[in-house]
């Protein structure tokens, strides 16, 4: 069960979540939907490469990343999506694209949009595309420890 790791680590940490299970969704918002959340309290997670590097960016679902904003805050050269080949042996637990927003669990950096943190709780995929986690917006940060800043927009679909 590719959700171990992470409930693993929840548990360890005693943090209260709950796991939702749902229809098969793959994009996010079709995600919120199917599991009858706002889509505001779904984090979605975004693999980015920041000068080479790999990282995480954490934003809810209606939302997209500035990315030039982004660069300018961490004053770097360049920001940029990572390309699905460039990241899909650092998640062998996940199925791709359901990682979960806790890159301290695989050696990333997590930068975690501003307006994620102003919602008391957060669901995000649990490893697969058919489950969620919710928890305390608190507790994540807590035990993430995500670098928090505004760089994303609510995009108008």
């Amino acid at each position: 069960m590719p959700v171990k790791k992470l409930t693993e680590y929840l548990d360890e940490n005693k943090i209260k979540y709950v796991r939702i299970s749902h229809s098969p969704a793959f994009t996010s918002q079709e995600i919120a939907a199917t599991a009858h959340i706002p889509g505001k309290e779904l984090a979605k997670t975004v693999i980015i490469k920041i000068d080479g590097k790999m990282a995480m960016a954490v934003l809810p679902a209606p939302f997209n990343i500035q990315f030039e904003t982004l660069k300018e805050l961490l004053g770097v050269a360049s920001v940029r999506l990572a390309y699905e080949q460039e990241f899909i042996d650092k998640f062998p637990d996940c199925e791709v694209g359901a990682m979960p927003p806790f890159g301290n669990l695989y050696n990333l950096d997590v930068y975690v949009s501003e307006s994620l943190a102003e919602d008391k709780e957060i669901a995000f995929n649990a490893c697969s595309h058919s489950e969620l986690i919710k928890m305390d917006y608190a507790d994540y940060e807590r035990v993430v420890k995500p670098k928090k800043l505004k760089f994303s927009y609510h995009s108008m679909l």
